[in-house]
């Protein structure tokens, strides 16, 4: 029970970020493209990767911390369905265009972005 309530803490916390960052970055961005989704899915690509590696190789997370960011707090943060919901909105809209650019974008800079975590992991605390 204690698990499962942490991740729904961890949840909500991400969820909250997701909401602040997301939005944020797409005020600023002001285009049509979704830079407030792709945003949060590099930068979650990125600290999943992190703290995978860091969880995994070290003492410094115990498997309930564990828990807790990657379930919770990444799977509140990331917006896979949200990236999914905004290119099929841009293909029935016709914009073929802009959603192979965002398939695209967001696939290759998430994929950079893990491997980027997990050297910074690597970095943080060694192989």
């Amino acid at each position: 029970m204690m698990r499962f309530l942490l991740v729904c803490l961890g949840g909500a916390v991400g969820t909250g970020a997701r909401y602040l960052l997301g939005g944020w970055v797409q005020r600023v961005a002001g285009s049509q493209f979704p830079f407030g989704t792709l945003s949060v899915n590099v930068i979650g690509s990125f600290v999943l990767g992190l703290l995978m590696h860091v969880a995994l190789t070290t003492d410094t997370l115990s498997p309930m911390m564990r828990l807790t960011l990657t379930t919770g707090v990444m799977g509140g943060f990331t917006t896979y369905s949200t990236f999914n919901y905004e290119t099929v909105e841009s293909l029935r809209e016709g914009a073929w265009g802009l959603a192979g650019l965002n398939v695209a974008i967001t696939v290759g800079a998430c994929l950079a972005a893990g491997f980027l975590g997990l050297a910074s992991g690597r970095l943080l605390v060694g192989r």
